[in-house]
């Protein structure tokens, strides 16, 4: 590792990347940051930040790639000495991918019912390397999820619904969740879902952005080549999961330092933490919450960080601490020795 390198692998201060989304949103993340809401109704349709992105949004060249401060692209950097980035063991398994993608989404609105391809899925059909599995932990305001059938549903009845745009018939078969701050949920794909208005989640994903939307007339979605990412109805719901879901074993823990249940591990980690925390080795996304306080790392480089603040940690920062009156969430890739279902 050159010196020039050694100086731009160390934890960092990200600045924001806001990125359009079809449906309202943005003010919840301001405020955050202690900003004022933006002044531009349009303006609210950057409901979501990207945070430590090395991911593209589907179908848009560059667009969701976060940027460090002095305006160089967090993936060519990664790119540039991935080891010191990710570590060994994950380059050996995933390359110079973090595996990873880290949002935070203020749903301005309820998102409509939809669900996201798996990785075979997106292999053979879109020819991408990731699926999409996700995990929400709410980090401000509440509201109601609907998250996995509640009885089995054939695909004749899901096309029929789709085909009405029976958006009532389908938020009333799934699950309705409660959600406030500190709880989470884990969203395995293939899983139908819809995030109810007026929550702050921390989205952490497999590093893409595919959906399948069973809902879409009246989103500002133009109709069935984009609801199917192009491939059809009797393509695009083969991906869509018709078994019925216990809806419970798919509530992070509370209370605790790990946020998202044992099943999320094979996909990404998420551990709250508050001053005085350890960070193990290994790149993670860190998204300050409360207060403030530093972050210090095994090689002495410390960090001040404050509410609305993000950082991207890499491997070769060591085990680290975060110190002060504040309270964060620690967003991280799964061990690479993790095996998936």
């Amino acid at each position: 590792m050159s010196e020039t390198t050694d100086m731009m692998v160390k934890p960092t201060l990200l600045p924001p990347n806001g990125v359009r989304r079809f449906y309202r949103g943005g003010p919840a993340i301001a405020a955050l940051r202690g900003e004022a809401p933006p002044g531009d109704p349009d303006a609210l349709r950057e409901p979501e930040d990207w945070v430590g992105s090395t991911t593209e949004a589907f179908g848009e060249p560059g667009v969701g790639l976060s940027a460090l401060a002095d305006g160089r692209l967090l993936r060519a950097v990664v790119g540039d000495d991935p080891e010191a980035w990710l570590g060994a063991a994950h380059v050996a398994r995933w390359g110079a991918d973090p595996a990873l993608l880290v949002k935070l989404l203020d749903a301005g609105e309820r998102l409509p019912v939809h669900v996201h391809p798996d990785g075979p899925f997106a292999r053979e059909h879109l020819g991408t390397r990731f699926g999409k599995t996700e995990a929400w932990v709410v980090v401000g305001g509440s509201g109601v999820v609907h998250l996995g059938w509640r009885r089995d549903v054939g695909l004749d009845q899901i096309r029929a619904w789709v085909d009405a745009q029976d958006a009532p018939a389908m938020l009333e078969a799934l699950h309705p969740l409660e959600l406030g701050v500190g709880d989470a949920a884990f969203v395995p794909a293939g899983v139908p879902h819809a995030i109810g208005e007026g929550l702050l989640i921390a989205e952490l994903q497999e590093p893409s952005d595919m959906s399948v939307m069973l809902e879409w007339d009246g989103h500002g979605i133009s109709g069935e080549t984009e609801a199917t990412l192009g491939l059809g109805w009797p393509t695009a719901l083969s991906c869509v999961e018709t078994t019925a879901r216990d809806a419970a074993a798919l509530r992070g823990p509370r209370g605790e330092r790990r946020a998202l249940p044992p099943a999320a591990d094979a996909y990404f980690r998420a551990d709250w933490l508050r001053g005085g925390a350890e960070l193990a080795r290994g790149f993670t996304v860190l998204l300050v919450l409360e207060g403030a306080g530093r972050l210090e790392s095994a090689d002495g480089a410390v960090l001040s960080v404050a509410r609305g603040d993000n950082v991207v940690i890499p491997d070769a920062a060591g085990v680290s601490r975060l110190t002060g009156e504040v309270r964060a969430l620690a967003c991280r890739p799964a061990d690479p020795t993790e095996e998936r279902a």
